[in-house]
C-alpha cells in the first residue's frame, strides 16, 4: 500500500470522511474506472496515474450516490478539481461537504479543503494544451464558412442522441434538460442532422464560460464525434473577447458588466 493510500484508509477508519471517490484498475491494463471506497480495506485499491481520465466531479451532485451525513473525500485530477471549483461557484455543492485531494508525482497527498486552496492548486498546476485538439481547431479555423458548415453537418449527422455527452459532463446537472421539455418542444427528439445541430448548439451555449475543458463529453461519445471542439473554440472566443478572468459567481452569459464590449451589435 502506498503512503497516500494509507492516509486515505486512516481517514475512512477514524471517520474523517464517510466515503472516498477515486480510481481503481479497470477491466484492461490501459484503463482505470471510478471507485467508491466506504471502508479502509477498499482504499488499498485506489490508484492515481495518467490513465485516470474520468471526471469524478460528475458524481458530486448525485445525492442518491452519496451518504446523507459525513464528509466525502475525492482523490482528484486537475480536471476534477477545476470542475469541482466551478460547481462550488455555481452553488451546486457546499464548500465544506467535500475534501478534494490531489496526489503528486512522488505520491504526496495534498488536501484541498476549500475553494481558495483549489484555486491556488489549479493555478500552480496548469494543464498543457492538447496538440491534437489545437491542430484540429486550426484546421477548422482555416476553412471557409461554407466548408465549416459542411464539416459540422457531416459530423453531427452521425449523432444518435444518446446524450452520453450530457451524462458525462459534471456541469450538466439540471434535473430536467431542455431536450426533455415538450411544452414547448424546444428541440426535436429524433436523431437527424438539424435537430442534432440544435442540440449541440444549445449544449455549447449552456457551457459558455463554464466548461473546464476536461473532454469528458468527447470521451463518452460512442461515435467519437469531436463535440469537445465546440466548447473549446467557444472558450477561446470568450477569452479573446472578455479576457480569461472569470466572475467568482455566475458565468459569461449570466453576468453583466457595463464595461462589456458591444462591438457585436451592428
Amino acid at each position: 500500500m502506498n503512503n497516500w493510500n494509507k492516509q486515505i484508509a486512516d481517514m475512512l477508519a477514524d471517520g474523517t470522511v464517510a466515503l472516498v471517490i477515486g480510481y481503481e484498475e479497470g477491466s484492461t491494463p490501459q484503463k482505470t474506472r471510478p471507485l467508491f471506497c466506504h471502508d479502509a480495506v477498499a482504499a488499498e485499491r485506489l490508484v492515481m496515474d495518467g490513465r485516470c481520465t474520468h471526471n469524478l466531479a460528475v458524481y458530486l451532485t448525485k445525492k442518491e450516490l452519496l451518504p446523507a451525513e459525513g464528509r466525502i473525500g475525492v482523490v482528484a485530477t486537475v480536471n476534477v478539481l477545476k470542475s469541482a471549483l466551478q460547481l462550488m461557484q455555481e452553488n451546486q455543492i457546499p464548500e465544506g461537504r467535500f475534501l478534494l485531494m490531489a496526489v503528486g508525482p512522488e505520491g504526496k497527498l495534498t488536501e484541498l479543503p476549500d475553494a481558495e486552496s483549489l484555486r491556488q492548486y489549479i493555478a500552480a498546476h496548469p494543464l498543457p494544451d492538447n496538440p491534437e485538439v489545437a491542430a484540429l481547431i486550426e484546421k477548422i479555423d482555416a476553412m471557409s464558412r461554407e466548408e465549416r458548415w459542411a464539416y459540422w453537418q457531416e459530423c453531427l449527422s452521425k449523432c444518435v442522441k444518446c446524450y452520453a455527452c450530457r451524462a458525462a459532463c459534471p456541469l450538466c446537472y439540471c434535473t430536467r434538460c431542455i431536450v426533455e421539455d415538450n411544452r414547448p418542444q424546444w428541440i426535436l427528439p429524433w436523431a437527424s442532422t438539424l435537430p442534432n445541430i440544435e442540440w449541440q448548439i444549445n449544449r455549447v451555449m449552456h457551457m459558455a464560460g463554464r466548461c473546464t475543458g476536461c473532454g469528458a463529453c468527447y470521451a463518452a461519445c460512442p461515435l467519437h464525434l469531436p463535440i469537445h471542439l465546440l466548447t473549446k473554440k467557444l472558450t477561446q472566443e470568450i477569452n479573446r473577447e472578455f479576457g480569461t478572468e472569470r466572475p467568482a459567481k455566475g458565468n459569461v452569459l449570466s453576468t453583466f458588466s457595463p464595461d462589456d464590449k458591444e462591438n457585436f451589435i451592428h
